[in-house]
């Protein structure tokens, strides 16, 4: 097997589970009490807290765990809107956000919120130029994702952190597929708000979290009990977050030497790819991208054969966001591009992790190069470029 779908999810690393399992057993006490196993717990949480923090310079007391990047990005911009909206009702993100981000704010226009659509370029980059033009007097709220989860592009986060706050908007960014990848410094970069998930850096699932800035006001997003500072209330997810921490730790220490063997696979494969397949396009900015990420669009195929006979090889990976993976509409975020529906419909996504090799990646050129063939033999619109002479 050969697993390419790290942007989906990654494997618990063994020291992370290792973290987790006194969890389930001996210290399984509710942290919300007052004897000793409790105690524990609360004092396991704390420790995880400012484990996470220190990932991106915060301070532990402005992280708030929740169920994933999902409710992170829900509650960022529901809790502005609510806490912000007597100032304005007015909020600009980019049309290559996660569903998350762009379900949540047409849940807003529903509700008498104008959003601004941001449009990319073809490498999948927003203009700060751009952004700076669509504020208006009302404007509350800035949402643009950190890097795509898609086509791995690298926004210019610390550009548009300072227009926000140099015109006193909140600056939220959806940091899921960047967090413990690559470096972050919130304070550097300007960011009031971040979004991240314990499961894309060698974590469980189901735990994430929400970075607000100390003076940024929000209101809970769930009622009831005093945890997480009376944000958040329910009894925590002690093994999901002490796992988080130990994953966030792992991330800081590895990322330098990580990052790097990452980058040498990818460009590796992409290099390949590009010699050896030929009507094929790189996805996202070259340079500009995350160290693992690999999307790539094959003319005259469809991209659901191509994954299902990848898998027949034992190889695992994707044609998008693992969120859309079931639907058969073409990728947003590729459309945002410019591409048409066909190339869209054509695209793979491998995303890598530090355990992958050299060989692995020359076996899946191999074996992609005979699978894309193959389905182009059997492709009436390869048939017909081929006649119609424009192949060269």
């Amino acid at each position: 097997m050969i697993y390419l779908d790290n942007a989906a999810t990654t494997r618990t690393a063994p020291e992370v589970l290792e973290a987790m399992l006194p969890c389930f057993g001996e210290a399984y006490g509710n942290p919300g009490a007052i004897y000793s196993m409790g105690a524990a717990g609360k004092k396991a949480v704390s420790h995880a807290r400012r484990a996470v923090a220190s990932v991106i310079g915060a301070g532990q007391e402005e992280i708030y765990f929740t169920s994933g990047g999902t409710e992170a990005d829900n509650w960022a911009l529901k809790a502005v809107a609510e806490s912000y909206g007597e100032k304005g009702k007015h909020i600009i993100t980019t049309r290559i956000e996660h569903h998350a981000i762009l379900h949540t704010c047409r849940y807003l226009e529903k509700n008498g919120f104008e959003v601004t659509y941001l449009d990319v370029d073809r490498e999948g980059l927003v203009d700060p130029q751009a952004l700076r033009a669509a504020i208006r007097p009302d404007t509350i709220l800035i949402s643009v994702m950190f890097a795509n989860n898609e086509i791995g592009t690298l926004e210019p986060v610390e550009e548009i952190g300072s227009i926000a706050r140099e015109r006193g908007i909140l600056f939220h960014t959806d940091a899921v597929q960047a967090f413990g990848q690559v470096p972050i410094d919130v304070e550097k970069m300007k960011i009031d708000m971040l979004s991240a998930s314990a499961h894309k850096l060698n974590g469980p699932k189901g735990v994430g979290m929400l970075y607000v800035r100390s003076g940024v006001k929000i209101g809970p997003i769930l009622h009831g009990g005093s945890q997480e500072r009376n944000r958040r209330a329910g009894t925590e997810n002690v093994p999901g977050i002490v796992g988080f921490g130990a994953a966030a730790s792992r991330a800081v220490r590895q990322m330098e030497e990580k990052g790097r063997k990452e980058r040498e696979l990818r460009d590796y494969l992409i290099r390949n790819i590009e010699e050896q397949i030929p009507y094929c396009r790189l996805n996202g900015h070259r340079e500009r991208r995350l160290p693992g990420n690999v999307n790539i669009s094959f003319r005259f195929i469809e991209g659901e054969s191509l994954l299902i006979m990848l898998d027949m090889k034992g190889i695992c990976a994707s044609s998008g966001s693992a969120c859309t993976s079931g639907s058969l509409d073409p990728s947003h975020v590729l459309l945002a591009l410019g591409l048409q529906h066909e190339e869209a419909h054509g695209s793979l996504r491998m995303t890598l992790s530090e355990e992958n090799t050299m060989e692995e990646m020359d076996e899946v050129v191999k074996e992609l190069k005979a699978i894309v063939a193959r389905l182009r033999e059997m492709s009436p619109l390869y048939e017909d470029f081929i006649r119609s002479g424009k192949n060269g």
